[in-house]
């Protein structure tokens, strides 16, 4: 069995034949990483590596540059193979520019549009104003995003980056897990938070705007990607939840999210997508009938410090599918822990439509030897994937 039939079969529900597939649900945090490199990951894998720069404005928008390092450097590992790559409508336009400089700070337009102002002596970074402020900045920087979609999502430079990945995704070689940003996301992202919600009120035109239009991006420029790759897994990038719950309502959600889900989703599944998931930080059980009712198959990270229990959810939605769900914090405390909470949520392992993996990124208190542990155990508990379907 290869690598994209492995996690077809641990996500389809299907009778199993062979073990479930072993993958994380995120690449590493960069100073984990740094950590691990000095308790034995060799300095190959070190995070200037596995993290390259984008290379120009094609590489902001047309994403692979995480691809081939984070491929590696999980299957030296032992993980299964997967290959991470997104499509990003051309927000991030701009040049980075200091506007201003002293001895103790700088002010700086970044590349996402953002104004910034970053002091010397500290990690403080004071966000001071955002792309989008009415609808005058959200006009402007559409048709500059029209622009660069013209310039640098050519047919031509979509197949030269995505064309790469056809023949090993094509032998089986790796699955493919891919990204784009959602649309509760998408606002947050141009404006800010506390702008946003206000705007949900204030300004929902122009929050209807942007969504449409990422919608038909997407339509556009995805028909084009997915007649060359089709990914196993897409996310869409939505933390919309804090510890508390949702940061919307069910209503907000079904009228500035939802609605655009149901436009986008049968379009990616006609186009060869297999599974689409909501990457999603914090407690959304409360949206869970919405996000289902809107199409979506599946969740991660399942943040189990913030409420999400797999366990729980599965009773309740049995069809519901996830990646994640194991707490990352039992790592830093070591393999007794470990092995507790892979018993824990063992019966969801065991009903099929999962992939274990951390509900974030491993952290720097974890040892390499405790996550090298892990690694182990989840190879071990893949053997029961689906056994009980």
């Amino acid at each position: 069995m290869n690598h994209s039939e492995r996690i077809l079969m641990t996500l389809g529900f299907e009778k199993r034949t062979e073990r479930g597939v072993v993958l994380e649900t995120f690449f590493p945090w960069d100073k984990t990483i740094n950590r691990w490199c000095e308790e034995g990951l060799p300095k190959k894998y070190r995070p200037s590596r596995l993290y390259p720069p984008a290379d120009g404005y094609m590489g902001r928008y047309l994403s692979d540059q995480m691809s081939d390092p984070v491929y590696t450097y999980e299957r030296y590992l032992g993980f299964d193979g997967v290959k991470r790559m997104a499509f990003r409508i051309p927000f991030s336009c701009f040049d980075e520019t200091v506007m201003e400089e002293t001895d103790t700070y700088i002010v700086r337009l970044d590349t996402d549009g953002w104004v910034r102002k970053y002091h010397r002596n500290s990690n403080l970074v004071e966000e001071v104003k955002a792309p989008v402020t009415g609808e005058e900045d959200w006009n402007a920087l559409k048709e500059k995003v029209r622009e660069h979609l013209a310039l640098y999502c050519t047919d031509e430079n979509i197949r030269k980056v995505y064309g790469r990945y056809v023949a090993g995704h094509e032998a089986g070689d790796y699955s493919i897990r891919f990204r784009l940003t959602g649309f509760f996301w998408l606002s947050r992202m141009l404006m800010g938070i506390e702008e946003q919600m206000y705007a949900f009120y204030d300004m929902p035109e122009v929050l209807h705007d942007m969504n449409q239009f990422a919608v038909d991006t997407y339509k556009e420029y995805l028909d084009k990607v997915f007649d060359i790759i089709q990914p196993e897994v897409l996310l869409l990038e939505e933390d919309l939840s804090g510890c508390n719950g949702p940061m919307i309502s069910p209503d907000i959600f079904n009228e500035f999210v939802g609605d655009y889900y149901k436009q986008l989703f049968p379009f990616l599944k006609e186009k060869g997508v297999k599974n689409v998931f909501i990457d999603t930080d914090g407690d959304f059980n409360r949206l869970i009938p919405d996000f289902i009712e809107a199409g979506v198959d599946g969740f991660l990270p399942m943040d189990v410090n913030a409420g999400m229990d797999i366990v729980k959810v599965r009773q309740l939605y049995p069809g519901l599918k996830f990646i994640g769900g194991f707490n990352k914090l039992t790592i830093e405390e070591g393999k007794e822990a470990i092995d507790r909470e892979f018993e824990r949520i063992l019966p969801v392992i065991r009903s099929g439509g999962y992939v274990p993996g951390c509900d974030h990124q491993a952290t720097p208190d974890s040892s390499f030897d405790n996550y090298r542990y892990y690694i182990k155990r989840l190879k071990e508990v893949m053997e029961e994937a689906g056994r009980d379907i």
